[in-house]
């Protein structure tokens, strides 16, 4: 379905859809596995939720980033809104000009495809008490992926490719970038 297609279609099924979402019953559809070349070599392996999918993340983002994104480390970049790479360079030269000796920059290889569901759920579940939620961000994570026209089942991983994605990253890696901080 095309995003022009979704307003129609929106119309007719979204009295269905709320009400699936509403009692805990809504299950996304397999995400679409589309590769991406790198600039390097190899190829980087996105996971394209259908366009209901990806409306109904981004308005689980909207709700979540507002709370969760403000008690994030204040020295993380990646995937904040008003946050950029270039800031994130600019802030490394103004340590190094305060005397500091290390900047870290990671980059995790392959790290949406190897979250552990159950630890970012737990981490999840810490901040969001509706278990409708809940079920429904597992759901997202359960969903599968679509390759060659065939459904295959996943157990680890969140799709790169979805809104939500980012933000459970940011989740999962908060406890790293403020245990950096500790140590200075």
């Amino acid at each position: 379905m095309t995003i022009d297609d979704a307003k129609g279609y929106l119309r007719e099924h979204w009295p269905s859809i709320r009400s699936r979402l509403l009692e805990g019953t809504y299950q996304p559809q397999p995400v679409k596995r589309v590769e991406i070349p790198k600039p390097d070599g190899g190829v980087r392996k996105l996971g394209v939720p259908c366009v209901v999918d990806r409306l109904i993340q981004q308005a689980l983002l909207q709700v979540l980033q507002e709370q969760w994104d403000p008690t994030f480390s204040e020295h993380s970049y990646g995937f904040r809104p008003g946050r950029s790479a270039h800031q994130a360079v600019a802030q490394a030269q103004c340590y190094i000009a305060e005397g500091y000796s290390y900047v870290v920059d990671l980059d995790l290889e392959r790290f949406f495809d190897r979250v552990n569901h159950d630890s970012l759920m737990a981490r999840v579940a810490a901040r969001v008490s509706d278990k409708r939620a809940l079920k429904l961000i597992r759901a997202f994570l359960n969903a599968g992926v679509m390759e060659d026209g065939l459904v295959r089942p996943v157990d680890e991983g969140t799709p790169q490719g979805g809104p939500l994605s980012p933000l459970l990253s940011n989740l999962l890696l908060d406890d790293l970038d403020k245990e950096l901080a500790r140590r200075g």
